[in-house]
């Protein structure tokens, strides 16, 4: 069940807007791979109720203080291209305000660079994920096809250095890049697949039903066949009993 969770006062919206007016991707391959991530995300999860997932949401992991406010500073804030918040319900949310979600902070965070990525931008975005308690930290370049991994040890987001086959230890999900592209493989061996490839797969079964449904017609199309054969042919063989017997011939003596 989606619910809308939270309740924004006046000052709420003020100090924590939803938008910063950029748009959720600088072009059409940073926005499949976000819209691909979050969709496997959503199926491997959709049963769980426990477990939220956002794409481009503000996160704010500090609330701001009465004197913050009074200085007129802004709130730390990110985006995360995909990011997974286990142990939150599902639900609408205008951005995740940590301190309203029992200050649980979201645990995996995706991110695709795209051309409008500056070094010092990715470097902000690193520092803040390694503040704020992110577990699990993954940057895909598709223009260099470079997949990096970090995970937490301690208070440190430390480098993975094979990302090649990684599982990860929080999703259960598998990372490849050898198609030249990101690919990420379900705990079952299943791929991630954007929308496009759901319809398609979801066709292919329909018209399979379809095939083997004309195909159990036609098998009982034959059996149908082959029973009025059968009793077309046990008739007749009673008519001849009955014209051999009304000409006084017994059929069981005949040889």
């Amino acid at each position: 069940m989606v619910q809308q969770l939270q309740s924004l006062s006046i000052e709420d919206e003020l100090l924590y807007p939803d938008s910063d007016g950029k748009p959720l991707a600088d072009n059409t391959i940073q926005l499949r791979l976000i819209f691909t991530i979050k969709g496997g995300l959503d199926a491997l999860f959709k049963d769980r109720t426990d477990v939220f997932i956002a794409a481009d949401l503000f996160w704010y992991p500090v609330r701001l203080t009465k004197q913050q406010i009074l200085e007129q500073e802004e709130p730390q804030r990110q985006a995360p291209d995909v990011m997974v918040v286990l142990g939150r319900p599902k639900g609408d949310r205008g951005s995740y305000m940590q301190w309203k979600e029992d200050n649980i902070a979201p645990q995996v965070a995706f991110e695709i660079l795209s051309p409008g990525n500056k070094k010092k931008d990715m470097d902000v975005k690193f520092k803040f994920y390694q503040q704020h308690g992110i577990q699990e930290y993954y940057l895909y370049n598709p223009k260099k096809n470079r997949l990096q991994g970090w995970l937490r040890k301690g208070k440190k987001l430390e480098e993975i250095s094979k990302m090649e086959g990684w599982k990860s230890p929080l999703l259960g999900i598998k990372f490849s890049t050898i198609e030249e592209d990101l690919v990420l493989f379900h705990p079952n061996g299943e791929r991630f697949v954007d929308f496009v490839e759901v319809v398609e797969q979801r066709d292919r079964q329909q018209q399979r039903a379809i095939l083997a449904e004309d195909e159990r017609d036609r098998q009982r199309q034959r059996a149908n066949i082959e029973k009025q054969r059968a009793e077309r042919a046990e008739s007749d063989l009673q008519k001849m009993r009955d014209r051999l017997l009304q000409l006084g011939i017994d059929p069981d003596s005949l040889p």
